[in-house]
């Protein structure tokens, strides 16, 4: 799938009815197989077809599919717990943390197992997508603590750049907190979510990450929420908490 589609919110006709909690993405595909399904009025029998879930007029043996109420929420992800719907090792998941009405929402972006703090869950796609588009510069600040006294010339070369694996990894600002001979603490800010961003390019300059632990996306805090704890946020805490984003016309 391209960045463009993903950018629209286009998503596969399977996960855009999985989305909408309706049933799993294996029962939509088999509904769409078997004929069942109708996408602004024409029969899809393909389940890569790509829609909107948001504009989409899509039907079930003839009868509307009606979207749910936008939904958005902040988790406090405790460490240890998976970013994933399921876990084939049996590992904890966000979901294990959720009530019955938010299984439908999906993770924006994901924190590794080892990595703590805020993470957003939505049924809005097309928000997701804006927010998790690097070309759009959502910051996002981590506390990370990590082994031995990192020096400014390290800091340096964060803030400028470094390669791994043939990938370049910056910090959007980086601040030194505290250090000792035997940790550091710091603040530091990117405004993309590559895979493993911070661990990776700390490991670059030789310190392991002890703990990291995301303490804001866009405007957004974790405020008094306490690990596994989440709040449902409102539309009008999304403008001001994302006022950069579009909130495509809600």
């Amino acid at each position: 799938m391209t960045k463009q589609l993903l950018k629209l919110g286009k998503v596969p006709l399977e996960r855009a009815l999985s989305k909408l909690g309706i049933a799993s993405r294996h029962q939509t595909r088999q509904w769409i197989l078997a004929g069942r399904i109708k996408v602004d009025h024409t029969l899809r029998r393909d389940p890569d077809f790509l829609v909107i879930p948001e504009k989409a007029f899509l039907e079930l043996d003839d009868r509307r599919i009606t979207p749910p109420v936008k939904r958005t929420i902040v988790l406090y992800k405790p460490r240890g717990v998976v970013t994933t719907r399921s876990d084939e090792r049996g590992r904890r998941t966000v979901f294990s943390l959720l009530g019955k009405d938010e299984q439908s929402l999906h993770a924006v972006g994901r924190l590794d197992m080892a990595t703590s703090g805020l993470l957003l869950l939505t049924n809005d796609s097309q928000f997701s997508a804006w927010l998790t588009d690097p070309v759009n510069h959502i910051p996002r600040v981590y506390l990370a603590t990590v082994q031995g006294r990192i020096t400014e010339e390290k800091l340096d070369m964060l803030k400028s750049g470094v390669k791994d694996r043939g990938e370049r990894l910056a910090a959007q600002s980086i601040i030194l907190r505290k250090a000792s001979g035997r940790e550091s603490h710091l603040t530091i800010e990117l405004t993309e979510g590559k895979n493993r961003e911070i661990r990776r390019m700390l490991a670059v300059v030789g310190h392991e990450v002890i703990s990291l632990k995301r303490v804001a996306f866009g405007g957004l805090t974790l405020g008094t929420l306490q690990p596994g704890q989440y709040q449902e946020l409102s539309r009008e805490q999304l403008r001001k908490f994302f006022q950069q984003v579009p909130m495509f016309g809600v």
